[in-house]
């Protein structure tokens, strides 16, 4: 087989449907859309989640709750990523964005106690759990908020 040779294989490729070509190519005149009403028209049609003047679904369903506009959401970071540092390490919120290991600060950085801390460092960040700050000084070092 060469290139000049290769086809594709049989009905992968369909050739478009021309509509309003006349009566002999079966979609001529109304072009498939049948006689007059809103879908007929240029440009015709409902918008999503219309139901013909019905209140629509959304509307109808019973709403709850609400968004807290002045909610802090906090970065998370486990105790266990931690171990990554040097003995004595001096580990800050810059710190942490700079190793990749949090992308976005967002309101500030949580130490969180999940996993063990086997060194000795120093943590400065915006927020600790009991149990983080637990096993930071247990391991010897210090838990510092910023």
């Amino acid at each position: 087989m060469k290139l000049h040779e290769m086809k594709p294989a049989e009905g992968a490729r369909k050739s478009r449907k021309r509509i309003g070509r006349g009566i002999g190519s079966g979609t001529g005149k109304t072009s498939g859309k049948g006689h007059k009403g809103q879908k007929a028209r240029s440009g015709g049609g409902v918008r999503l989640g219309f139901e013909g003047g019905q209140l629509p679904l959304f509307q109808r369903l019973p709403k709850r709750g609400f968004t807290n506009i002045n909610r802090k959401e906090y970065a998370i970071v486990n105790l266990e990523t931690l171990n990554r540092f040097e003995e004595g390490t001096e580990v800050t919120p810059e710190l942490l964005i700079e190793t990749g290991i949090v992308s976005n600060e967002k309101s500030g950085i949580k130490i969180l106690g999940n996993g063990t801390l086997e060194k000795k460092i120093t943590v400065k960040a915006h927020k600790f759990s009991a149990s983080a700050k637990e096993a930071i000084e247990k391991a010897g070092g210090q838990a510092e908020v910023v």
